[in-house]
């Protein structure tokens, strides 16, 4: 009864094997299409935008609060930052890079035809040593060296092609970014963008980093991440397919199986690679600007003997960095295990089983059995399962990259992101307390008008600075070209801040500014700013030798400009116009203001803005600068406490630090008169406290002589 009952088992499953040996070709066309769309999937799910569980969106929002920076990760605000980026190194498809791209992909494909190729020539000399077929194999050894001509000349192409590609990624960007941080004159009141980064918003500290690194780092990575992404996925298609019709591809689906099932495990141990490398940038760049901090006031320090306290400041960055980048080793430490187990040695046990197949099994269309054809299939399926190997491990190891992507991605980002809200006068900055409060958080709310004129006037205007501080609720006064104005006032009360609104590097909270364009200012500061180059380029800076001559200017121009200011016997004294010197050394503080000056009168602009300009020169030098000034029909504005300048200027604008000003016509010899009134009267007041001593050690004898 139960043989009766097995027979037509046995049938029936005989009869399924064959139907299934008849239609195995039209089958095995199925698994393939299928494998080829699963991996294409896979791909994509594996490489998109992951949604932000509410767990992070709570996370995120506890690190803003507490300083920390925000999560990067493989998510659409990733993609939609490397989209915008990608439309700056990529702008259209006619571009260099373009065409460097489609090479790069030309190169990637021929590759990886060649490594078929192998594989196949890998398994036909391994046979041929088995059948002891020499003709055979020597024809194979020549066959291998022909096929090396090409595949070294693609690897070392793909090399360079890449780097150019990398080059070419960051060219772009550096000339974007630094069009956005340096911009032009004509960008008016949207450019200075580089000292609004700086000194308007909180943001970015080291901008030069992440013009210099971050954007180099940013362009190798996106250069590496598409042969990382699309030579891995085509290879898997290619050799897998190869292997189908090898082994079957009953057996491609197995280990399909068993190689996702376990690269699921990995994803899960796969740590926040992306946020950790953005964590690494944004604390080198804090060491980085600590360091630059030191040189930059190394003269403070040294007075102060603060080196202490600096070394303390940079171990206390240094430890940061280095205890983030331990916490790092230690978690690609535990991971890289897992990685290479699961990879290497799992991975490579299903595919020395799969590999078995065709030699335990015997399979439909295979009919050669002899040892060399059996050692010729399982060494060129080895190959290929080697190579298919490699391809799945880049795909899972590409994650990892992509995710240190997103890291240099959201650096750039926020650089870009940053300078467009400059440009639009969005600012991010930490605010003085109360400046939120009332009618102070009314007038920071608020914006004036900027209005093109040939006078300079103020209608009530607030100065506010940066932090929010309100130096004046509102200013009121007109200056017009010819009369110059003398701005007094103790430090804190807002001269260098009413400069600043002139030359449009800070915003007007309100009222009405009417002012020519910022060309028609020059600053001379009471230590002038000294450019790299030769001592011609800094009396005409920031013209360039091109521009002097196209404005009819020689060097014998020049040194006339600089005989007017004494300082004639420089381009003798130094080597000649040529020379290059780090001229903030090598000149005295007095020969810079000199350079200074001549390089107004070189400029000739109409306003001069004169921030204690004649503070290291003699006082009979400074009235020949003023009256030359004026001579050039140039319009001073100067802050100074030098009585010997007030007979040059016409008005007066004196802030009391307080909030309040006065401003008014100056009238020199009457103000002269009242200072010397005031000084003689404070001498007499300094006398009282002497001449209240001695009043009393009189008494005191007068009084000892009456006892007696």
């Amino acid at each position: 009864m139960v043989t009766s009952k097995l027979r037509p088992l046995d049938q029936r499953a005989k009869q399924l094997a064959q139907t299934y040996a008849m239609h195995r070709p039209l089958v095995q066309r199925g698994l393939t299409v299928g494998f080829v769309l699963y991996v294409l999937t896979a791909a994509y799910r594996g490489l998109a935008a992951r949604p932000t569980t509410r767990r992070d969106k709570e996370k995120d929002s506890a690190d803003r609060k507490d300083g920390k920076p925000a999560r990067v990760a493989v998510d659409a605000i990733f993609y939609q930052r490397l989209g915008i980026i990608l439309r700056i190194v990529i702008p259209n498809m006619h571009s260099k890079e373009a065409l460097l791209l489609f090479m790069h992909s030309s190169l990637l494909i021929f590759r990886t035809a060649i490594s078929l190729y192998v594989a196949a020539l890998d398994g036909k000399i391994v046979a041929s040593l088995v059948r002891g077929q020499s003709l055979q194999f020597l024809l194979n050894i020549i066959r291998w060296l022909l096929v090396a001509i090409p595949a070294t000349w693609t690897n070392s192409w793909l090399s360079y092609v890449q780097n150019k590609l990398a080059l070419a990624y960051r060219t772009r960007l550096t000339k974007e970014v630094l069009k956005m941080y340096l911009g032009d004159e004509a960008d008016g009141p949207e450019g200075k963008v580089y000292y609004k980064l700086s000194n308007l918003d909180d943001r970015i500290k080291n901008a030069d980093q992440m013009i210099t690194h971050d954007i180099q780092r940013f362009s190798t990575h996106l250069a590496v991440i598409y042969a990382n992404l699309a030579k891995p996925i085509l290879d898997v298609i290619l050799y897998n397919y190869q292997l189908s019709q090898n082994v079957g591809a009953e057996g491609l689906v197995l280990l399909t199986i068993l190689v996702q099932t376990s690269a699921a495990l990995l994803r899960a141990l796969t740590p926040s690679f992306g946020t950790y490398t953005a964590q690494s940038a944004a604390l080198a760049g804090s060491l980085r600007h600590t360091h630059s901090r030191l040189s930059e006031f190394a003269e403070e320090i040294a007075f102060f003997g603060g080196e202490e306290t600096e070394k303390r400041l940079i171990e206390h960055e240094y430890a940061a960095l280095v205890q983030h980048e331990q916490g790092v080793m230690n978690k690609r430490w535990w991971y890289g295990c897992a990685e290479e187990g699961i990879v290497k040695w799992l991975w490579g046990s299903f595919g020395l089983v799969v590999c078995a197949i065709p030699v335990f099994f015997k399979l439909p269309g295979i009919s050669n059995f002899d040892l060399g054809s059996r050692t010729e299939g399982f060494v060129t399926n080895r190959r290929l399962l080697l190579s298919s190997s490699d391809a799945i491990g880049r795909v899972m190891y590409s994650y990892k990259d992509l995710a240190e992507l997103a890291g240099y991605t959201s650096r750039v980002s926020l650089l870009l992101d940053t300078m467009s809200d400059m440009r639009k006068g969005k600012f991010e900055k930490s605010l003085v307390s109360g400046a939120t409060e009332g009618e102070n958080e009314e007038i920071l709310r608020s914006r004036g008008q900027v209005l093109l004129s040939d006078d300079i006037q103020f209608e009530n205007v607030p100065i506010v600075t940066p932090n929010g501080d309100i130096l004046l609720r509102s200013l009121t006064f007109h200056v017009k070209p010819g009369e110059h104005l003398l701005i007094v006032g103790p430090n804190g009360a807002g001269k260098s801040s009413l400069f600043r609104i002139l030359g449009g590097l800070w915003p007007v909270y309100g009222g009405i500014v009417r002012k020519p364009p910022a060309s028609d200012f020059m600053l001379i500061p009471q230590r002038p700013y000294l450019s790299l180059g030769t001592l011609r380029d800094q009396v005409i800076y920031p013209h360039s030798q091109q521009d002097m001559a196209a404005r009819g200017v020689t060097d014998a121009d020049l040194l006339a400009v600089l005989e007017r200011v004494q300082m004639g016997s420089i381009v003798e004294r130094e080597g000649g116009w040529d020379v290059a010197h780090e001229w903030r050394d090598a000149l005295s503080g007095g020969d810079k203001q000199k350079i200074a000056w001549a390089r107004l009168f070189y400029h000739k602009p109409k306003y001069a803005i004169l921030d204690e300009a004649t503070s290291l020169v003699p006082p009979d030098m400074e009235g020949t600068m003023m009256e030359q000034a004026t001579a050039l029909g140039i319009t001073l504005l100067t802050v100074s406490h030098r009585p010997s300048l007030w007979k040059y200027h016409s008005t007066i604008l004196q802030l009391d630090g307080q909030g309040g000003y006065i401003f008014t016509r100056l009238d020199a010899e009457k103000r002269l008169a009242i200072q010397e009134e005031k000084q003689d009267l404070e001498t007499k007041l300094l006398e009282i406290p002497k001449i209240k001593l001695r009043l009393a050690e009189l008494r005191l004898i007068a009084d000892a002589n009456r006892s007696m």
